[in-house]
């Protein structure tokens, strides 16, 4: 196990160097000034060629990339155009409501999604099964910013249960607080969630439900229960935990559509607003750091693999 989680560490090592330089690259493609975000259409030729010679824009790509590659190397990952503050620090600023989100949603995708995909295996090709497979292909493919849009309608504007947009800081109102206020965008990014998960888990249990371990299960006279969500589940969670890791990973790294939505101000917002800004650093290390968190997720989804099934072996 030490020498895999070894060798797969240091196979990640080229994807993120890929991913940093392509990320560059894109960055740089993308129309836009930075200059004319950071000074506004009201300056002159000069001021705007002068902040492009002090930040380096007039350097050619290559030697760009270069002098990027080496801060990054010595832990200098750059500093936000905008307020000009290390990129992280940015980051991190904005990670309380995105972390809360991630946790709520997946919550609820799993408490859900699971043991109604559970339940529709065992009643295959009944009335309940045809029903949750339906709501299940609505669920995944009902836009996310038209289901954010008719929940802030119905249960913000209409009902007046949750708050229609915003965000309150534990530190300023407590967990319950902050867990109101985010328990519509939740309800929201958990709907396709739960419907991928729902699917995921009934066609693998349907692969475990006639194997001989089910049925000596049932023979020994062990309940259903004990026999479906320990015997089964077990045996066919690999995958959907495959697609409960990188949910997570991606949600961390911000779900960008469900934030602006619900204008809560997470990293998914902070990253729309960077782009528009032509933040060049700053963008960059919010991809950077998602694309982290999904290396590190397919790292530790194999190590989970290996604990669910020791017969696993990996070459």
């Amino acid at each position: 196990m030490l020498k895999f989680t070894i060798r797969r560490i240091l196979s990640a090592i080229p994807v993120t160097l890929i991913v940093i330089s392509m990320v560059f690259v894109l960055m740089r493609i993308v129309p836009g000034d930075p200059t004319i975000m950071i000074l506004g259409e009201e300056a002159t030729d000069a001021e705007y060629a002068q902040l492009r010679e002090k930040m380096g824009l007039n350097d050619p790509l290559i030697v760009q990339y270069v002098r990027y590659m080496k801060q990054m190397l010595t832990g200098d990952w750059g500093v936000s155009m905008h307020n000009s503050l290390p990129v992280f620090e940015n980051i991190f600023s904005r990670m309380e409501p995105t972390i809360l989100l991630t946790i709520y949603s997946t919550t609820l995708a799993i408490v859900i999604g699971i043991p109604v995909g559970v339940i529709a295996a065992r009643r295959r090709n009944s009335v309940l099964d045809y029903c949750v497979t339906t709501l299940s292909a609505v669920g995944m493919s009902a836009p996310g910013f038209w289901l954010g849009l008719m929940m802030v309608y119905l249960f913000g504007v209409k009902l007046g249960w949750f708050p229609v947009q915003g965000y309150v800081t534990i530190a300023d109102g407590g967990l319950l607080k902050s867990l109101y206020t985010l328990t519509m965008p939740a309800i929201c990014l958990s709907l396709s969630h739960q419907a991928t998960l729902c699917r995921y888990t009934r066609t693998m249990m349907l692969d475990v439900l006639h194997q001989d371990y089910m049925r000596t299960g049932h023979a020994k006279g062990l309940s259903d229960n004990v026999v479906y969500y320990i015997h089964g589940l077990k045996n066919a969670a690999a995958p959907v935990c495959t697609n409960i890791g990188f949910a997570i990973a991606s949600k961390l790294g911000g779900s960008v559509v469900t934030e602006t939505v619900f204008n809560i101000p997470g990293v998914g917002k902070f990253a729309v607003e960077s782009l528009n800004r032509r933040d060049y650093d700053q963008e960059q290390a919010i991809i950077l750091f998602v694309s982290i968190m999904l290396i590190f997720t397919n790292i530790m989804l194999d190590i989970v693999y290996k604990l669910l099934d020791p017969r696993i072996e990996f070459d």
